[in-house]
């Protein structure tokens, strides 16, 4: 068992999450990280290598008083989403000015196409991933991650989808920030489940229970109702979908080596949209990317989730 497991809901923290430091600067005693209170300080939408290099400049410059910055990878991006809260989708006592409604980029790059990189929208939360020479807004970082675990990504890759070396870049398959993840990082268990080491949640087997695609109240009370291992099951919460994805890979975006079957396109979450109830997140497993599905619809598998 890890012995120090990372809570992906963003808790455990004590007193305020927020707080402003010096030169217009917000700590987030969630994760150790700084960030700008003027969430648009780069001002304009910038392609993917146009947003890497504005941040060498802000180093450059010491911008705010530091050298640190950097486009935060993918995991370091949506620890600012709130999933309960829309317009933005940020937590209600964010500090930040001018936080934008739109696409901001990541410095991690799609393993399902290079040419493409992650980027997050701030209305809702949505993760998906856009050309690299599109334009988007950018939400720089600093400082170390604490808690958050690493995404997975190894390797770096140009605009054009090309492998390349990492020194110098600054793309999340060079930085590599965050938490290790424990090694092996899966611990099978019987009656058809397994522990993630790395969030000690426990996962059933089978990514598809229904053996094929449901309705969200379906997947709920069969999630609810699952008899296994002595556990009480749930469909898990949006974040703790995406605490599986590995970022290096695809089809199925899990990490290598991992015990699950049945795995498909994508599967329910029990978390609701903040634009309205009659939606749900929903994690598609093969790219890696967070979306909403409408619950009546039968459009998405049930995979179970146990925390302890």
């Amino acid at each position: 068992m890890n012995h120090h497991p990372w809570n992906p809901n963003i808790g455990g923290h004590k007193g305020p999450r927020f707080e402003t430091v010096n030169n217009g600067l917000v700590r987030d005693n969630a994760t150790g990280l700084i960030w700008p209170r003027q969430a648009d300080v780069l001002e304009f939408p910038l392609s993917w290598p146009e947003a890497m290099d504005a941040v060498m400049a802000m180093n450059a410059q010491t911008a705010l008083g530091r050298n640190d910055w950097r486009l935060p990878n993918r995991r370091e991006l949506l620890s600012l989403v709130d999933f309960g809260q829309a317009r933005p989708a940020a937590p209600p006592d964010h500090p930040f000015a001018d936080l934008r409604q739109n696409w901001h980029w990541t410095s991690t790059t799609a393993a399902i196409a290079p040419r493409y990189a992650w980027y997050v929208h701030f209305a809702g939360g949505r993760t998906f991933y856009g050309r690299k020479d599109q334009y988007c807004l950018s939400l720089p970082v600093a400082g170390t991650p604490d808690t958050l675990p690493r995404t997975g990504q190894m390797s770096c890759f140009d605009a054009s989808g090309k492998r390349i070396d990492c020194q110098g870049t600054g793309h999340d398959g060079e930085m590599r920030l965050g938490v290790p993840w424990p090694e092996p990082r899966f611990e099978p268990l019987p009656d058809g489940c397994a522990r993630d080491r790395l969030t000690d949640l426990v996962w059933t087997d089978s990514a598809d229970l229904a053996g094929g695609l449901v309705a969200w109240d379906e997947a709920k009370a069969l999630a609810e109702n699952l008899d296994a291992g002595g556990k009480i099951w749930r469909l898990p919460a949006i974040r703790e979908l995406e605490s599986l994805v590995d970022a290096s890979r695809h089809s199925p975006a899990l990490p290598k080596g991992h015990p699950f079957q049945d795995v498909g396109e994508a599967c329910w979450s029990g978390t609701n949209s903040p634009f309205e109830n009659g939606w749900a997140y929903c994690l598609y497993i093969r790219k890696g990317a967070v979306g909403v599905g409408h619950k009546p619809g039968r459009e998405f598998a049930v995979w179970a989730v146990s925390a302890p």
